[in-house]
């Protein structure tokens, strides 16, 4: 039976969160510009990342929500990049709704405590991706922002966004200090995401208290790792 089949968009099921314990979530992203940026290259990733065995799929733009939707039997986190500085990561309601009826099972949304474009909250989008049928998944980079997203409805928090926002720790690898902060602190199941790079390290956020782990470009993104080979030599 396919472990998908009583959550469509339009009816989520408490099925996802189990689907996603203790498992990898595979980011299938690229940049602006960058050649891996096209809708069949990342469907192609996303059916790779599958067939090794992940868990979930993160995707970006509802283009490519859709094309992984259709082609990906997986938990879904769709969001939409708008922009590149502020809040960009699904930025409205507008955004959210997209992602949903591009066949996302969980929104993801920065719910960090800087000005939303257009006025809206945070709240304003769990609402109307709860009316949509899907969950949320809210992007943070403090415990604070965690807790405030929790009280607003998110059924996910992420650390995606810490130490890419001002206020937050910058650092090189996870913050599985705030993995493990939430995690404490939260009912909802708590996600890391962010610079995570190896095996160890993902493994190391489940320890700490994460739900599942989100790996972007330690897996998929062959042009930031080419470039990181290419700098080691050249420092020879």
């Amino acid at each position: 039976m396919n472990a998908l089949a009583s959550n469509t968009p339009t009816s989520p099921s408490s099925a996802v969160p189990a689907l996603l314990e203790g498992k990898l979530i595979v980011s299938c992203q690229a940049p602006p510009g960058d050649p891996m940026r096209d809708t069949d290259t990342l469907v192609r990733l996303a059916r790779s990342a599958a067939a090794g065995g992940a868990a979930g799929i993160r995707a970006n733009e509802p283009e490519v929500v859709a094309a992984i939707s259709a082609a990906v039997d997986l938990p879904l986190i769709g969001l939409w990049k708008d922009g590149e500085a502020g809040v960009y990561i699904t930025p409205t309601v507008r955004h959210a709704l997209a992602v949903a009826e591009a066949g996302a099972h969980i929104v993801a949304a920065d719910a960090t405590a800087r000005p939303r474009p257009e006025g809206g909250t945070f709240a304003d989008i769990v609402a109307a991706v709860h009316g949509a049928g899907a969950l949320v998944m809210a992007d943070v980079a403090t415990l604070a922002e965690g807790v405030a997203a929790a009280a607003d409805g998110a059924d996910f928090v992420s650390t995606t966004l810490s130490g890419y926002v001002p206020g937050s720790p910058g650092q090189v690898g996870p913050d599985l200090d705030l993995v493990a902060a939430l995690s404490t602190a939260l009912e909802v199941p708590v996600v890391a995401e962010g610079r995570v790079s190896t095996p160890e390290e993902a493994a190391l956020a489940l320890a700490r208290g994460a739900h599942s782990v989100v790996v972007g470009t330690a897996i998929t993104a062959p042009t930031a790792l080419t470039s990181r080979f290419v700098t080691a030599l050249l420092c020879m």
